[in-house]
């Protein structure tokens, strides 16, 4: 019985991750810039396509033939650089979900916004640091993060703070979050 992992083995000895991810991702880069910047004229569908089937397969091919020295191989480079790019994106996305959880859309309001935008960041850079392996030892005040009790005391605090300001913002006030409410209690005297 063959499985997941298995077929995705296969794949990846019968070169799918040498020679057809790197060759549609350089097509369809080239393609869609071509495309965009009209650079033959509007309308040359058939001109971009062989450009970028001929850039898409100038990268392939040499790796395949391994023409390229070991160091300069552009598929290796792509194939290692990905992951990489991958992580940033994903911890980009993860900071604007933490900003779109706390409802901000006008970050300049106050200081308080400035501190949570700040908070989140760190706090996204921690936590992909951790994954990584680089922070196994927390500092001695910093052990309690360890705890899979309190880990989730503190997601039960967040989901009841956010949870209340759902319930009792009002139905005509316009969207907003915790950055709302840290600017008003910033702004009173």
């Amino acid at each position: 019985m063959v499985n997941f992992q298995d077929a995705i083995i296969y794949l990846e000895q019968v070169g799918v991750a040498d020679v057809l991810l790197p060759f549609l991702l350089v097509f369809t880069l080239v393609f869609a810039v071509m495309q965009k910047t009209e650079l033959f004229g509007k309308d040359k569908k058939n001109i971009h396509v062989i450009v970028a089937l001929v850039m898409g397969l100038a990268v392939v091919i040499p790796h395949v033939t391994r023409v390229y020295p070991d160091q300069a191989d552009v598929v290796n480079i792509i194939n290692n650089a990905l992951p990489n790019i991958s992580v940033g994106i994903i911890a980009v996305v993860m900071l604007l979900l933490l900003l779109g959880l706390w409802g901000g859309t006008n970050f300049a309001e106050s200081k308080a916004t400035g501190w949570m935008i700040g908070l989140a960041m760190l706090f996204v850079v921690f936590v992909f640091v951790r994954a990584a392996g680089y922070l196994e030892n927390l500092p001695n005040w910093l052990y309690f993060l360890d705890d899979p009790s309190s880990q989730a005391l503190i997601v039960i605090v967040i989901v009841f703070f956010v949870l209340i300001g759902f319930i009792t913002k009002e139905p005509g006030e316009k969207k907003g979050g915790l950055f709302e409410e840290l600017s008003k209690l910033a702004k009173k005297p």
